[in-house]
């Protein structure tokens, strides 16, 4: 049996995705590149925001066609997407064999199964983490490790808490078992993941509770784990005992997405982020007290309901002032179950919109150029990833700065390597190897 696997959205659908591959090869399916050659159709879908619906149903009516085609194909949508959707997926996609949510995951062999009786025996993980599944890694050095899922936050515009449900935290010595498995089996760099990595651990029972710090601290603490990174905090829960450890743990590495969403004090309110402009702005000086060469990236909405012109420079001169290494940008779009979808006018009409994103998006990349340009001359550590996307008689890799690498050079993927960098965009840097690459598994503890 073959699939076929269409990804949409955040990183913790890429970690969904590959415990997914996980179970299905497990099942003993081969993926292929081609829908119109695949027995299961699978879509791992978003709905945070308009833009990922159109591209997910632009691809299902692929889908459609391949079944009409040939009806013994199975098509399968799991996601944010489908748990939005529910009953009605069936309702308005009848060609659609199974859908499922972010917290099934676990039971996605058991509903192909259902599908397929006749070739593999129903059965079911229940319950489980996905983190506690079987993987298919992209990468063989790098990792996503879950520590928690779902949100309790209520911020105005995000459909994630009515889709990937209330907060759930990870066993710390689970997270920290799989690190040690995954070290064992090669992997260099790590990815925590959380929809609120800073309030992790307030749900555990009291004998088995550890925060986050200590968690990212035990992480960091395994053997053959060069680099840990995580993603996403809350700026409203960053305390001192995090920052302490970024700092104070070598292998934590100097790059923090710390979403802003908003520059000005009243949209933020509006969206009950619940913090201003200027504790944002003091969190950030705190960290860049703690680590001076840290990296930050964002993410910005444009034309939230109420948004005036007065509103939108305060995000420009955010962008300004803070200094990011990146910012995703986003137009906002209304989504279904939310307060600000229920409750306020979506008023800034979409040409507003369009004109705003357009001046952030050139500030953003003004910014981000700069701060790129300070690598030049200097020798970095670089994670060896691949080809470079772009020529493949180059590599690429990464900082620890998370900045995008391509460099000349013979290091094997997974190799951390020092490259000189002589050249920089707002992305990307460019270089040239220097020394003999360091093995994955001679890498210090």
């Amino acid at each position: 049996m073959r699939y076929h696997l269409t990804t949409f959205g955040c990183q913790m659908n890429d970690h969904d995705s590959e415990r997914m591959r996980g179970l299905l090869e497990g099942l003993g399916y081969a993926p292929v590149e081609r829908r119109d050659d695949a027995d299961l159709i699978l879509f791992n879908t978003c709905t945070i925001r308009g833009s990922a619906d159109e591209r997910f149903l632009g691809n299902l009516g692929d889908a459609k066609r391949v079944k009409r085609e040939r009806p013994s194909t199975v098509v399968a949508v799991g996601g944010c997407w489908a748990q939005s959707m529910k009953e009605e997926v069936f309702r308005e996609f009848p060609f659609v064999d199974i859908a499922f949510g972010p917290s099934e995951v676990a039971r996605l062999g058991e509903l192909v199964a259902r599908e397929r009786i006749e070739a593999v025996g129903a059965f079911s993980f229940d319950g489980a983490f996905s983190g506690s599944l079987p993987s298919r890694r992209e990468r063989p050095h790098q990792a996503w490790v879950q520590m928690s899922v779902g949100c309790n936050c209520v911020c105005a515009y995000c459909v994630v808490p009515s889709v990937r449900g209330r907060e759930r935290s990870r066993p710390p010595a689970d997270v920290v078992a799989e690190a040690r498995a995954l070290a064992a089996d090669g992997v260099v760099e790590i990815t925590l993941l959380g929809q609120n990595v800073n309030s992790y651990g307030r749900d555990l029972p009291r004998e088995g509770r550890e925060t986050f710090a200590g968690l990212l601290r035990a992480v960091a603490g395994v053997e053959g784990i060069a680099r840990v990174r995580y993603t996403s905090p809350h700026p409203k829960d960053m305390k001192a005992d995090v920052i302490a450890a970024m700092a104070e743990c070598p292998e934590v590495c100097e790059h923090l997405h710390l979403p802003a969403q908003s520059g000005s004090t009243r949209i933020l309110k509006a969206m009950r982020r619940t913090y201003s402009r200027d504790r944002y702005l003091e969190l950030v000086g705190r960290l860049r007290d703690a680590i001076p060469d840290l990296s930050l990236t964002t993410d910005l909405i444009v034309g939230f309901p109420g948004e005036t012109e007065e509103d939108f420079a305060d995000t420009l001169s955010l962008v300004e002032e803070v200094g990011y290494d990146g910012a995703y940008t986003f137009l906002y779009s209304p989504r279904p179950g939310t307060e600000a979808a229920a409750n306020l006018p979506d008023d800034v009409p979409p040409e507003v919109k369009r004109e705003r994103i357009g001046r952030l998006i050139e500030v953003t990349q003004r910014t981000a150029a700069a701060r790129a340009a300070r690598f030049v001359g200097t020798t970095g550590e670089v994670l060896v990833e691949g080809p470079s996307r772009t020529d493949p008689t180059r590599l690429r890799g990464r900082l620890r700065h998370n900045i995008a690498v391509n460099f000349t050079g013979t290091a094997a993927p997974g190799t951390l390597v020092d490259v000189v960098i002589e050249g920089s965009t707002s992305t990307t840097l460019s270089g040239r190897q220097v020394g003999a690459p360091v093995q994955a598994d001679l890498v210090p503890a």
